[in-house]
C-alpha cells in the first residue's frame, strides 16, 4: 500500500486550522468515474478540497500542489443530503452513428459497429448537503489560503464546475486549536429545514433530549487510521493526473447546535460574505 502522503508536522512548526462550509443545492465529488458514469462519494474528497484551495489561490493545473496535499483534512457531515441521478443521452445532431474510442490509421475515430445512435450516461450528485471541512497546516500557508478563499482568483466549485457553493465558505478566522477540537466546537451548519426538523424532534420525541448539541459523523486524516481512501491528487495537470492513498479515522462529534431552546431555529454564526444567489433558498 502506498505511504500516507500527509506528513506529520515538525514539532516546532506553528500550526493553524482553516474551517470551510461546503454547501450548495448540488455537489459532486469525483471518486470512481468512468466514461459513461460519474459517481460521487457521500462526502468531499481530499482531491476536491485541495482543488478548491488551489483554485482560490490562483494556481494553474500544472502547478506544484505538494504543500496543499500535505495539509491534514477533517470533514464533518452536518447535513448528508440525498443522492440524485442525472440521466443523459448523447447523439450526433447530424443524425450520424456515434464514433467509438478507437481510431483508424489516419487518426480518425472509427464508427460504432453495429451502429449506435444514442449513448446513455449517468451523473450523480449530492443534493441539499452541508459539510464542514477543516484543513490544518503551517500557520503562514493557512493564513494565505484563508485570504484566498475570501478573494478567490478562479471560480470555486464543490467538485464539478456546475456545483457553485453558497456563501460564506470560510467560517470565521483561522484557529490555533487542534483539528479535532475545531470540528467539535464549530456550531452546526445545517440549513433551516434540517434545523427546524431537529427542533420538532426535541419537542415531540418520545425521549426528551437537549437541543443544544447534536452528534455528527466526521472523518480525519490519521496515519494510524483503520480505513483508507484513494483520493490524494498527485497533480491536476491533464496528462499527469493520478491519485495515491491516505489513511483515515472515522469519529462521532458532539457539536453545539446553536439552538438555545426547542423553539429556537437561529442560524449558526458565520463569517460575513458577499452576494449569495442561493440565500432565498434557505441556504
Amino acid at each position: 500500500m502506498p505511504a500516507d502522503p500527509t506528513p506529520a508536522p515538525a514539532p516546532d512548526e506553528e500550526q493553524a486550522v482553516l474551517v470551510l462550509r461546503l454547501a450548495a443545492p448540488l455537489q459532486s465529488w469525483g471518486e470512481r468515474s468512468a466514461f459513461n458514469r460519474r459517481d460521487t462519494p457521500p462526502q468531499p474528497t481530499k482531491s476536491g478540497v485541495v482543488g478548491l484551495l488551489a483554485a482560490a489561490a490562483g494556481r494553474p493545473r500544472e502547478a506544484d500542489i505538494t504543500d496543499l496535499v500535505g495539509l491534514r483534512l477533517g470533514v464533518r457531515i452536518d447535513q448528508p443530503g440525498t443522492l440524485l441521478r442525472d440521466y443523459h443521452t448523447v447523439s450526433d445532431y447530424r443524425g450520424r452513428p456515434l464514433p467509438q474510442a478507437g481510431v483508424n490509421a489516419k487518426g480518425l475515430q472509427k464508427p460504432t459497429s453495429p451502429a449506435k445512435d444514442t449513448h446513455v450516461t449517468h451523473r450523480y450528485y449530492l443534493q441539499d448537503a452541508v459539510f464542514v471541512a477543516a484543513v490544518q497546516g503551517p500557520a503562514g500557508l493557512i493564513a494565505t489560503l484563508a485570504e484566498a478563499i475570501r478573494r478567490p482568483a478562479f471560480p470555486l466549485a464543490l467538485g464539478r464546475r456546475s456545483c457553485v457553493p453558497t456563501q460564506p465558505i470560510a467560517l470565521g478566522e483561522v484557529r490555533d486549536a487542534t483539528l479535532e477540537d475545531v470540528l467539535a466546537e464549530e456550531p452546526w451548519q445545517a440549513g433551516k429545514v434540517a434545523r427546524a426538523a431537529y427542533r420538532r424532534r426535541a419537542e415531540r420525541g418520545p425521549v426528551p433530549f437537549s437541543p443544544q448539541r447534536i452528534d455528527l459523523a466526521a472523518t480525519f486524516d490519521d496515519p494510524s487510521g483503520d480505513d483508507t481512501l484513494q483520493d490524494v491528487p498527485r497533480s491536476f495537470a491533464p496528462r499527469e493526473r493520478g491519485f495515491s492513498t491516505r489513511r483515515i479515522r472515522h469519529a462521532w462529534l458532539n457539536v453545539p447546535t446553536g439552538l438555545e431552546s426547542p423553539t429556537t431555529t437561529a442560524e449558526p454564526v458565520a463569517a460575513a460574505g458577499g452576494h449569495d444567489p442561493f440565500a432565498l433558498l434557505g441556504w
